[in-house]
């Protein structure tokens, strides 16, 4: 379910259904050397078990734009998005800024806030008290199309 979409950032609630899940190889893959399956076991992963620690501050939105391409977060990825974590240095956050949903790195020193691209090509936003901002929630994972 679309909740809000903005410029930069449309957000959803994940659905969370008891019991389901997708095929899971609990063999371990190779990204080297074939290697032999010896134990090839089948179990069911659940992504919202994997992903998701706290259901009722978890939501998704998926990314359009580039400023985030350094640190691997690309146009139409999707963003797992904890609200109930805190805000720290180097954390990368889902923030309100002025009236629009932005995701930048966080920088904080010596009292100040700043929100750090992770592309050379857009600028570092200082936040001032004259802007309306909140830290909205904490990035803590991606999820990519291949």
């Amino acid at each position: 379910m679309i909740l809000h979409k903005s410029e930069h950032l449309t957000f959803f609630t994940p659905d969370h259904i008891e019991g389901l899940g997708a095929h899971f190889v609990d063999a371990g893959i190779s990204a080297g050397f074939p290697s032999v399956a010896d134990e090839f076991v089948e179990n069911r992963l659940s992504l919202d078990e994997t992903l998701v620690k706290n259901k009722e501050t978890t939501f998704y939105a998926k990314v359009s734009g580039q400023s985030m391409v350094g640190a691997g977060l690309d146009d139409n990825d999707l963003l797992v998005i904890d609200r109930s974590l805190q805000p720290a240095n180097n954390k990368i956050a889902v923030c309100f800024l002025d009236g629009e949903f932005t995701v930048k790195r966080l920088r904080v020193e010596r009292g100040e806030v700043w929100l750090q691209p992770e592309n050379p090509d857009y600028p570092i936003i200082k936040i001032t008290d004259a802007n309306d901002f909140v830290i909205w929630g904490i990035v803590t994972n991606v999820i990519k199309k291949v």
